[in-house]
């Protein structure tokens, strides 16, 4: 009986009334799906260690024949396994954490909008692994090749690299192309919610271009081939995204018109 009584405190505190579901009650499915990522997180991290060696293999594969890789400080490679484990355990999560998310909302979903929730996501998983693999298969070999022997003369000098060094270019490439890839789809999101149109991404083409060189001299090698290498694509999908602007471009004056009519005919 008291156990029964117990019972029915709970569902009170997770489930109102009209049987929606309480504040309390959405923290916590908040926490246990928290819960749930960062258990995932943990594995991924924990099982990639295993196979770390074979992580780094593939990301120093595209450089071994330009590079002699070393390890200057003791605890170098280690800490190198490390962040590619790590990383490697944040790429498992993420989809994980995008279905929860969406399991999260779509309650308070409508149908039209938990299909566009669904596809946003899909296509942003899918836009980002487009832009690594970019990275990995183009980029990155080209980039690595012109720096080692971009240049003649000088044979005598020995191209060598330490580990942390080319990891953490190789992570900063993957990123930013990853995250520019993304760059059509936060267009279209923008687009259909009225927020930008193409008029106003053609009106500051040239900043926006000026900025994408800024940005590719930072996080490039200071050397302006590798800059354009990078620079080049982003600017690309710039111009992509004002022909995607201009398709799926909703003007927020056709809500406000439907708006106004309704509320004409409501007087009426």
């Amino acid at each position: 009986m008291a156990t029964n009584v117990k019972r029915k405190k709970k569902k009170a505190e997770v489930m109102a009334e009209d049987g929606s579901m309480t504040l309390t009650g959405h923290l916590k499915e908040l926490r246990n799906r928290l819960i749930i990522c960062a258990v995932v997180f943990v594995v991924g991290v924990v099982v990639s260690l295993a196979y770390a060696d074979r992580l780094i293999d593939l990301l120093t594969a595209m450089g071994r024949d330009y590079y002699e890789f070393v390890s200057i400080a003791p605890q170098e490679k280690l800490m190198q396994y490390f962040r590619v484990s790590i990383l490697a355990g944040v790429v498992v999560t993420v989809p994980v954490a995008f279905y929860h998310i969406y399991a999260f909302a779509r309650p308070g979903l409508k149908r039209s909008e938990s299909t566009f929730f669904k596809l946003v996501m899909l296509l942003g998983l899918i836009l980002f692994c487009v832009g690594v693999l970019f990275a990995y298969k183009l980029m990155m070999p080209f980039m690595l090749r012109f720096l080692s022997t971009g240049i003649e003369g000088a044979e005598y000098i020995q191209t060598t690299t330490s580990i942390e060094s080319y990891v953490n270019l190789c992570l900063t490439m993957f990123i930013i192309f990853g995250c520019v890839f993304e760059m059509p789809l936060i267009t279209i999101i923008l687009s259909k919610m009225g927020i930008i149109n193409p008029q106003l991404l053609k009106q500051v083409r040239g900043v926006a271009i000026v900025i994408i060189f800024f940005i590719a001299a930072v996080v490039t090698p200071p050397d302006i081939v590798s800059q354009c290498m990078v620079a080049g694509p982003m600017v690309l999908l710039y111009f992509i995204s004002i022909l995607l602007s201009g398709i799926f471009y909703k003007p927020k004056e056709d809500d406000d018109d439907e708006d106004d009519d309704d509320e004409g005919e409501d007087e009426e």
